[in-house]
């Protein structure tokens, strides 16, 4: 469902200007940076603000993609890097309609905001990715109901490149501090559990650049 979206990279954020704030963010990067957790902090477009050396590690192996690198936009990796499934298990259905879920959600709140209709319209240039948004993400939601697009609490599969983790489940727990709150700002922990041990899901081969596959939610269409 990744797709490779052209378009210009996202400016750098930039950072609040009272000096109390900046010194905050300075440490609770410190902070962030103790935990062998992956953690990081985005804003409301998703851009990551902050991620310690385990979230980094997480995405070790994903190749170059000029606006959509994990540590640049997490929620342009999720929908648009072709290397997403390669890290995010289950990644239809456990990361791509929650996170178009998530920018449904944004632009009801931010809807002028460019960055978000920048991704908006990136997604109408691709007919899967459109057909996704517009089609199977209503269906998936009724289906599922809107619970399973909460972050907090949800449990998701990574396929993580330790050998001794691979197929991991993870619990992602929001744990915003007022602070970070008061300046649009949310913190998410993947905390990685016992790696599943019975069966190892079988990887879809990798698809070339520039090809979609069809997306299960949306019905085939009928020559």
């Amino acid at each position: 469902m990744a797709h490779q979206a052209g378009g210009q990279r996202p400016a750098p954020r930039p950072v609040p200007e009272t000096c109390d704030t900046q010194t905050y963010l300075q440490d609770y990067a410190a902070l962030l940076e103790s935990l062998a957790l992956p953690s990081l902090v985005v804003d409301h477009c998703w851009n990551v603000v902050m991620a310690n050396g385990a979230y980094t590690a997480l995405f070790r192996g994903v190749g170059p993609h000029p606006t959509a690198m994990p540590g640049d936009s997490f929620l342009r990796f999720v929908l648009f890097h072709p290397d997403a499934a390669e890290v995010l298990g289950e990644h239809e259905q456990g990361w791509c309609l929650p996170m178009l879920a998530h920018l449904r959600a944004a632009l009801e709140t931010y809807g002028h905001d460019h960055e978000l209709q920048a991704v908006r319209r990136d997604i109408a240039q691709d007919p899967i990715m459109e057909a996704a948004y517009r089609q199977g993400l209503p269906h998936w939601m009724r289906s599922v109901g809107e619970s399973a697009t909460r972050l907090d609490g949800a449990v998701r599969l990574l396929l993580h490149p330790d050998p001794r983790r691979g197929p991991t489940e993870c619990r992602v727990v929001d744990e915003t501090p007022q602070t970070l709150r008061d300046i649009g700002y949310r913190r998410l922990t993947m905390v990685l559990r016992d790696p599943r041990r019975p069966a190892v899901p079988v990887r879809r081969p990798r698809r070339a650049r520039g090809t979609a596959p069809h997306l299960s939610v949306v019905p085939a269409t009928q020559d």
